[in-house]
């Protein structure tokens, strides 16, 4: 039997300091990668913990593992809210890099060249509920902890985060990386992953094919004369998945890679080594 004082010891302990288990310390996420605009950032917590982050409940594998982006525009502080398995809760800063864009100016544009015609609006609608719809589920796949490849190499003629203004209005951002290529050329997968979309013609982006490798992480193919892949089909890095064109809006053939964390529009170009090098090493 419990010793009585004993008894009245602790119990007069918890009500006095609470249970020792809400004042366990919470563990900070180990993080992998630099906060900053349009990072891709891969982290890792002990098993049991959960996360928020943005308002969103961000998926968590069985061993802790987790990943989370940031946007062209992310402010200057990030905060992530982590919950320990016995409830206790901790949020933790982070400062957020600020990066500087290319931003292109140009004037005596058309409009009818700068906006679609009124007749193409309902069609662009549609394809955009499409890409939502497609990006929509979070799967527990975790294809995003292997190493990222360039899908096609090449010269980049397109940069994430740049910017046109056309008679003195601001376009949308782009949120790829561009790297041209003639017509025809295979590109591979950067990453496994699941098919969740494959249209051969949309109208901004022509031949479209999206990519999902788990957590709400997503790759996005565009402007593909040529899809080689469906919908639902696993598919494995290195593997051929499309060839490149000159589809949708563009003005010449190439790749627009792009990459989505749920609604984060993220930089590829930050998880691939550097093209330069890899073009180098192609010429020696």
């Amino acid at each position: 039997m419990c010793n009585p004082l004993r008894l009245r010891l602790i119990v007069a302990f918890l009500f006095l300091f609470g249970s020792p288990l809400l004042w366990a310390e919470v563990s900070a996420p180990v993080i992998q990668g630099q906060w900053q605009q349009g990072a891709i950032l891969l982290g890792q917590v002990p098993p049991g913990y959960q996360l928020g982050f943005l308002g969103k409940k961000v998926t968590v594998s069985a061993d802790g593992a987790f990943v989370i982006g940031l946007d062209r525009d992310f402010p200057t502080n990030a905060r992530l809210r982590v919950t320990a398995p016995g409830g206790e809760v901790a949020e933790f800063n982070y400062p957020v890099a600020q990066r500087e864009y290319k931003i292109q100016r140009v004037n005596g544009v058309p409009a009818q060249t700068v906006n679609p015609a009124p007749e193409h609006l309902a069609r662009i609608r549609k394809e955009a509920a499409l890409v939502r719809e497609a990006r929509a589920p979070i799967s527990d796949r975790q294809d995003f902890r292997l190493a990222f490849q360039w899908p096609l190499l090449g010269p980049i003629s397109g940069v994430y985060g740049s910017q046109r203004y056309y008679n003195g209005e601001p376009r949308r951002p782009h949120y790829g990386v561009d790297v041209a290529a003639p017509v025809g050329t295979r590109i591979v997968a950067p990453v496994s992953g699941k098919v969740v979309l494959a249209h051969d013609d949309m109208f901004f982006s022509g031949g479209t094919l999206i990519v999902d490798h788990g957590h709400g992480l997503s790759s996005t193919f565009m402007h593909l004369s040529k899809i080689l892949v469906t919908k639902g089909e696993l598919i494995e890095q290195g593997q051929e998945i499309a060839e490149v064109g000159a589809t949708g809006r563009v003005t010449g053939p190439h790749l627009d890679w792009r990459m989505n964390w749920l609604d984060q529009r993220v930089d590829p170009q930050l998880i691939v080594p550097p093209m330069a090098d890899l073009l180098s090493e192609r010429a020696e």
